[in-house]
This record gives structure tokens, C-alpha cells and sequence, in this order.
């Protein structure tokens, strides 16, 4: 049975719990929800659709909230086939559906089905409104937020912004409501939608002029309430600002003798007072640490020589994080090579093709193990990197 957002807009979406990796790389224990709305007007009116692997779920939600009505528009905010997945199913359905997008999604549809559809088109561009009856939808562009098609419809008599992948979250709705937000909403943002800060600035200048009080996502649970809390975090992530005042002890260790050193390091940074988190690299899902990296202040990298370079864990982490444009943090470097150490060079190679990032000029070289002698060297690291 669809849920309801409001009396004239229903939720018709679906859960999948038994999905694995979203987008085929994200681990979600808990699943992921496929959100899609429902306006019920004197024009009936689509908002999204899902992807394929829930489609026959959300086509009973849909045909139950339509009753014995015929479908009037859809509404296609972004082309990913987690929400545009069953466009084709609503074309076989209601034939005579009208697909309201801008340019760029017309341009981008035919890609996604087997023939291009021959429906009317309602070509949208900043600012153009959409009358469905008591109820108008107003499109704001929001290309790479976080592809070029997006776009977000702003309703403005329940003052409802329909936001696309904004403010979406890992995991299903029957598994996180509205209170548990913050437990996925950074991973997600971070892993999904993190390289694009300037654009999601551009809209939340854009939303800062409407009047919101609800935020129906194409993820997660629907935002209602004091709004404050999520569009404060999604300013903080889209400058690449720290959320907290804390170290992320990242390790990728080969025989253990580097992660020794590493919870050495993470034992000194709490007892002088530090928030500490650690996390093996080797082991620990890497989206939780990209989201870490973001919402701390400063890391500290522990990898080991490897081939010659770098131990491929902290490679891979470091390639993640440039990837989402990750900048303005402050980073340590333990390195460890039995003969020739050589990991904290490639570090600080690939650190520097980053933006803004102050790495600290005490290091720690480990030849194999940590000896006593590295004890001035580690005290050192760990005094630079705790700012006392």
C-alpha cells in the first residue's frame, strides 16, 4: 500500500532489501529505497519512476493511487536507471502519458529505451511551471547535482521541493525513517553526490528563495519539520568543510606490524585528547572511510611499501578521495618499508595533486617494525597532528 505524503501527493515507492552494492560498489546492509511521488490533482502527475529490480511493486503502489484515473504527466528529474528504470513500463501503461524534462533529458532518453517515445513532450527550462490544478510545479535546473540532466520541482501550494538525489540516503525506508537521516545521509552524499560542491551550492542558493517544508527525495525517508539541520549539512559538505573536530587513523597494513603502529598512533591521539576514529582499509567498507575523511578535520595515513610503491588499500583509498575532490584537510604520513620505504612518497605525490591539503612535515618511516628508536619521530607526528 503507498504511503502518503500529503491527502493530493502520494508515495508509491519501493524498498529493495535484497540488493547487495549500490551502483554496484557501495555496500548497503540495509538496502535502498526507490522513492516516487504521486500528485493527484485535476491533472494526474508522476514524479520519477524506480529502477527495473522493483518495478512490478511499484507498478501495483502507482495503479492503486491512480484507481480508475489515466496518467497525465511524468515528471523525469534525473535519467539514472535507479529512477528512471520503469519509464518504459509507464509508457505501455498510459500511452498517452505527456514527459515533462528539459533539453538534456530528452537528449538522454532514447539512449536508455529500446525506441524513442512518440508521447508529447513538455520541454522545461529554469523557472517554468507546470498547472496541474490546486497544485503548480516550478523546475529548477540542477545539472551535475550529479548528472547533467538534473533538475528539481518545487511545489508551491504544500511547499514541497521534490529534490532528486539531494538529501537522499543509503538504506530502505522500512529500515531508516526521518530520525535516523544522519546515520547514511553523509555516506551517501560524500560517495554519491561529494565531487560536485559548487553545483549543489548553486542549488541551495536557488532553495534558500523558496519556501520549503517538505523535502521529498528520490532516496531515503521525506524530510518534514524543522528543514534546518539537513540543508545546514548539505552547505558544510558542499564547501568541503569539516563537519567535527577529529583524526581518521586510515591503515593499510601488509603483516600487521604497520596497523600496530598505526592503533599506537590512535592510543597517543585519544589520550592527549583527541576524537579518534580507526579504520583498516584492508578490511572496513571504503565508503565509510571516504565519508570520514570528509566529515573530519585531519587523517592520518599508514600504508606500507609495496612493489616498490604504495600498498594498493591506501592507493585505492586516496584515488577515491581525489576522485570526489576531497580538500582543506590536514594529513600525517606513516610510511613502513623493510628496505626501501617508499609508500610515503607516492602519498605525498598523489596529496599534492589534491586541493588545499596541508600535509605535516613530521613523518614516521618504519623499517619493519616499530622500534624504540622511532619513539621521538611517533611523538612528534602525533603532537603535529593534534595541534598541540
Amino acid at each position: 500500500m503507498a504511503m502518503t505524503v500529503s491527502d493530493a501527493i502520494r508515495y508509491i515507492g519501493v524498498d529493495d532489501l535484497t540488493i547487495d552494492l549500490f551502483e554496484s560498489q557501495y555496500r548497503v546492509p540495509e538496502g535502498i529505497s526507490y522513492n516516487s511521488y504521486l500528485i493527484l490533482d485535476e491533472k494526474t502527475c508522476l514524479m520519477d519512476t524506480v529502477d527495473k529490480r522493483g518495478t512490478a511493486e511499484w507498478e501495483s503502489n502507482l495503479k492503486e493511487a491512480l484507481g480508475d484515473r489515466s496518467l497525465d504527466y511524468l515528471v523525469i528529474q534525473h535519467m539514472e536507471p535507479d529512477h528512471a528504470g520503469s519509464v518504459q513500463r509507464v509508457l505501455e501503461l498510459y500511452p498517452d502519458v505527456k514527459l515533462v524534462g528539459n533539453a538534456k533529458t530528452f537528449q538522454m532518453l532514447p539512449q536508455f529505451l529500446q525506441t524513442a517515445p512518440s508521447n508529447d513532450r513538455v520541454v522545461v527550462k529554469e523557472g517554468d511551471s507546470l498547472e496541474l490544478g490546486s497544485h503548480t510545479l516550478t523546475f529548477y535546473m540542477a545539472p551535475m547535482v550529479h548528472w547533467p540532466e538534473v533538475m528539481v520541482s518545487y511545489e508551491s501550494t504544500e511547499k514541497i521541493l521534490f529534490s532528486a538525489d539531494g538529501f537522499g540516503t543509503f538504506g530502505a525506508n522500512c529500515k531508516h525513517g526521518i530520525e535516523d537521516w544522519k546515520l547514511e545521509a553523509a555516506r551517501y552524499y560524500f560517495n554519491i553526490v561529494g565531487k560536485y560542491g559548487a553545483p549543489v551550492q548553486t542549488l541551495l542558493k536557488k532553495a534558500s528563495g523558496l519556501a520549503i517544508e517538505t523535502i521529498c527525495p528520490l532516496h531515503g525517508p521525506v524530510l518534514k519539520g524543522d528543514l534546518t539541520p539537513y540543508i545546514q549539512a548539505y552547505d558544510t559538505w558542499s564547501k568541503y568543510e569539516p563537519q567535527e573536530k577529529a583524526i581518521l587513523v586510515a591503515c593499510a597494513s601488509i603483516h600487521g606490524n604497520t596497523k600496530a603502529a598505526a592503533m599506537r598512533i590512535a592510543e597517543e591521539l585519544q589520550a592527549c585528547g583527541q576524537k579518534v576514529t580507526f579504520m583498516d582499509l584492508c578490511r572496513e567498507d571504503m565508503s565509510h572511510a571516504v565519508e570520514l575523511a570528509f566529515l573530519y578535520d585531519r587523517t592520518v595515513l599508514c600504508a606500507s611499501t609495496y612493489d616498490g610503491g604504495l600498498f594498493l588499500p591506501m592507493h585505492d583509498f586516496l584515488s577515491h578521495l581525489a576522485a570526489k575532490t576531497w580538500q582543506n584537510r590536514k594529513v600525517a604520513i606513516v610510511e613502513n618499508g623493510s628496505w626501501a620505504a617508499q609508500a610515503g612518497k607516492v602519498m605525498r605525490a598523489m596529496l599534492e595533486e589534491m586541493k588545499n591539503i596541508e600535509v605535516c612535515e613530521e613523518t614516521l618511516t618504519i623499517k619493519s617494525t616499530l622500534h624504540e628508536a622511532d619513539e621521538p619521530q611517533l611523538k612528534a607526528l602525533v603532537a603535529a597532528i593534534a595541534n598541540v
